[in-house]
């Protein structure tokens, strides 16, 4: 049996444990259906996200002329505190930004490799936690726009880490936090036109990810180079496949290849 399509990021549902899905145009895998089992991953071209035309891909599964051009790819997203749809300034496209920027966003502190600080829409909680491969996770400020988030977010990182070691949370190198501890420490760094969105009452949020076995020295799978690869899959984390050989094959940061998938 065998898949065919172009790789976007894989869908979650929080669950116990989570599950995956590997979503394309006329078909879906539910990838912990395949755990324990041997798969065969062959890279066939590039199929950028914006054009459909095989050139190869810059980032974020676009080729380089559309990264430059399509609003998902403007560094607003990547930079929450240069948002300016609220001010009515176009970056690239002012009605996607209008729709993407004005909506309800949370500032959170997420523990995947060590605790950290990042910004998503609510609608994307606890999708994005998910995404990162977090196993505890808890909201701090909830706003009415972007702007407000990436502005909360550049004060608190003065305090606290901002990036995640992809490599630790792999190999499950984590240590629980109390994280409603960590959201009372930090409340005090919070911009003052954002303190009255704080978040006083909550729990943090924990993850369970389908995992048999952490990779102790994880190798990162390059698909294009090598082109075709089997091993035998026992775990999914984050974004990440995770092979019995300690290969691990990022999806996200592969969207717009198309691969074939054989289930052997």
């Amino acid at each position: 049996m065998f898949y065919q399509g172009v790789l976007t990021k894989m869908e979650t549902e929080y669950s116990n444990p989570i599950q995956y899905y590997l979503v394309f145009e006329n078909d879906f895998i539910n990838i912990n259906q395949l755990l324990n089992k041997n798969i065969t991953m062959q890279f066939v071209k590039y199929q950028c996200l914006n054009c459909g035309l095989d050139k190869p891909i810059y980032r974020q599964g676009f080729d380089k002329q559309c990264f430059y051009e399509v609003p998902q790819a403007a560094d607003w997203v990547m930079r929450p505190e240069l948002s300016k749809a609220h001010l009515g300034i176009e970056d690239r496209d002012l009605e996607f930004e209008k729709k993407a920027q004005l909506q309800p966003h949370i500032v959170y502190l997420a523990n995947s490799s060590n605790v950290k600080v990042g910004v998503t829409r609510k609608s994307q909680v606890p999708t994005r936690w998910i995404d990162q491969g977090a196993h505890e996770a808890i909201e701090i400020v909830e706003v009415p726009n972007r702007y407000l988030a990436g502005i909360t977010e550049v004060a608190l990182k003065e305090h606290v880490a901002d990036k995640t070691n992809w490599r630790k949370m792999l190999k499950n190198e984590i240590e629980d936090e109390n994280l409603v501890e960590w959201r009372d420490r930090i409340k005090d760094f919070i911009p003052a036109e954002v303190m009255d969105y704080f978040i006083e009452h909550n729990t943090e949020t924990n993850l369970d990810f389908p995992v048999s076995q952490y990779p102790e020295k994880p190798k990162s799978l390059n698909i294009v180079k090598q082109v075709s690869y089997s091993g035998k899959l026992v775990g999914v984390k984050g974004q990440y496949l995770i092979f019995e050989d300690q290969t691990v094959f990022n999806v996200r940061a592969n969207e717009g290849l198309v691969v074939k998938i054989t289930i052997n």
